[in-house]
């Protein structure tokens, strides 16, 4: 999504709203099934495995970055996306020149890096697992 987000600017109408329904086609059937299918398996994971919820920092920094990043993408980056492509739809010769569209196209632009470095930085923990049990623990697995 990321790539075909700045493969394009908004200008032509009929081309920005083909590219808008593809975008909210892919976040529709791809990222959130697959946002729902990883705080399922992490639920699990944590509920039924020595990992545990708060045991391990690394697996509560992961929980925070996961839950903010969801959160984050509900609220602002979906609203966003879907009011951009029902105004494409509406009209797509005028949308691109609708402030509203505008604006929240240049706030998906701004989202994109901290979302991008977020996704990385939970793939990073993962990996590494940088730092140790919590104090609360009761048993040290490595």
């Amino acid at each position: 999504m990321v790539l075909l987000h700045f493969s394009y600017q908004p200008s032509s109408g009929n081309e920005t709203h083909t590219m808008l329904s593809v975008l909210k086609r892919i976040d529709d059937w791809v990222i959130i099934p697959s946002a729902i299918g990883t705080l399922t398996t992490s639920v699990l994971i944590s509920a039924l495995t020595p990992w545990g919820f708060f045991k391990w920092t690394w697996v509560t920094v992961k929980w925070v970055l996961t839950i903010a990043i969801m959160l984050f993408g509900t609220f602002f980056l979906g609203p966003w996306l879907n009011g951009m492509e029902a105004l494409a739809a509406a009209d797509p010769q005028l949308a691109v020149q609708n402030p509203q569209f505008l604006t929240s196209h240049q706030l998906m632009s701004y989202a994109v890096g901290p979302q991008l470095i977020t996704l990385l930085s939970i793939v990073f923990i993962s990996v590494l697992k940088p730092w140790k049990p919590t104090k609360h623990s009761t048993t040290s697995n490595s």
